[in-house]
């Protein structure tokens, strides 16, 4: 279930009231009249199945209330009601494959920050990655993973092509524009250094460090984990789940990659630069391809609910046509 808190003006509320009064997905109705100050208006709480979200937050846009109020929305982690199984009961489909659109916006925006603290863990995974390859340690190579951040922008573009969200999209490969040739040098300059230092184990070129070698030899299985890990990545997204450990597939096909570049560029190894090059180039488009097509998928078919939803008869109760959106017209400027 979803908790949503809505701010509208008088007006609006009444309608949405109505709305959410004869939808069967929809539970723990409460209305606060002019209990809003900032702004001013009434205060309506429900909770809502999660397949029906996204949907009636549509018509709730619809009403404007996005724009003259606000629309809050909690994910409930339990709930002991009956009402609420009959709502979830009332909303056709599986919660685990419920997507609430605007709860996916939210959370990928928040991750294309391109931030000081951003670069920072680049940097530091990177960092880790490297003293990995040098010392052919593949659990700081797993520490690496863990640390990266790169997930964030890479499932913000896969959302923001798959909505036409131009912003978005600039913004999370600014990001990674930034963040991965940051990384790049600063493992670079490191190596140098620890190769000054004399610090690098002996043996490290010839020896092959085979444990970690998987980073510069791309093949037809490095497309296929890649393909997989962006799958898995976007489904955790989509289905609120932690995205950590989905991060860390992520990682495995990207940052290891990446802070070989600079450790072979260092280190005068051009075979070893390409392979790691090939390695980046191949995951990352393999990564976008995945989740641009699993979001493309997941999208077509919320599409699909909320046509069939315009002709449900609680738009009709709260004032809205049925079988066309008024909020689609005005974006299309009709």
């Amino acid at each position: 279930m979803v908790h949503l808190r809505i701010v509208a003006p008088s007006h609006a509320a009444e309608k949405a009231l109505e709305l959410l009064e004869h939808n069967p997905s929809v539970c723990n109705l409460v209305h606060l009249p002019r209990a809003a100050i900032r702004p001013e208006g009434d205060v309506i709480l429900c909770d809502v199945a999660r397949e029906d979200a996204s949907v009636l937050i549509g018509d709730l846009r619809e009403l404007e209330i996005d724009r003259d109020g606000s629309i809050a929305m909690e994910e409930i982690d339990s709930q002991i009601s009956e009402a609420a199984k009959r709502a979830e009961r009332a909303a056709s489909g599986a919660v685990a494959d419920a997507v609430v659109w605007e709860e996916v916006e939210q959370r990928t925006s928040e991750n294309i920050e391109l931030s000081a603290s951003f670069i920072a863990f680049m940097v530091l995974a990177m960092l880790i990655a490297a003293v990995g390859i040098l010392t052919d340690q593949i659990v700081l190579i797993i520490g690496a993973m863990v640390v990266g951040p790169e997930f964030g922008p890479i499932a913000a573009f896969c959302v923001a092509v798959v909505q036409r969200r131009r912003d978005v999209a600039k913004r999370s490969l600014l990001a990674l524009a930034i963040g991965f040739p940051a990384g790049i040098t600063a493992t670079f300059l490191f190596t140098l250094g620890v190769d000054a230092a004399d610090l690098i184990p002996e043996g490290f070129a010839e020896e092959g460090h085979p444990f970690t070698r998987f980073i510069s030899s791309p093949d037809e299985f490095t497309f296929i984990v890649a393909y997989l890990a962006g799958m898995a990545g976007v489904l955790s997204l989509t289905n609120a789940k932690s995205g950590a450990l989905v991060g860390v597939l992520i990682s495995v096909t990207t940052i290891p990659a990446a802070a070989n570049i600079g450790v072979a560029a260092a280190l005068g190894d051009g075979d070893e630069w390409l392979g790691a090059l090939g390695q980046l180039g191949l995951n990352l488009v393999a990564i976008l391809l995945a989740g641009i097509g699993t979001l493309y998928v997941q999208r077509r078919l919320y599409v699909r609910r909320r046509r069939r939803h315009l002709y449900d008869e609680s738009r009709e109760a709260a004032g809205l046509p049925r079988g066309h959106s008024r909020r689609d017209a005005r974006e299309r400027g009709t």
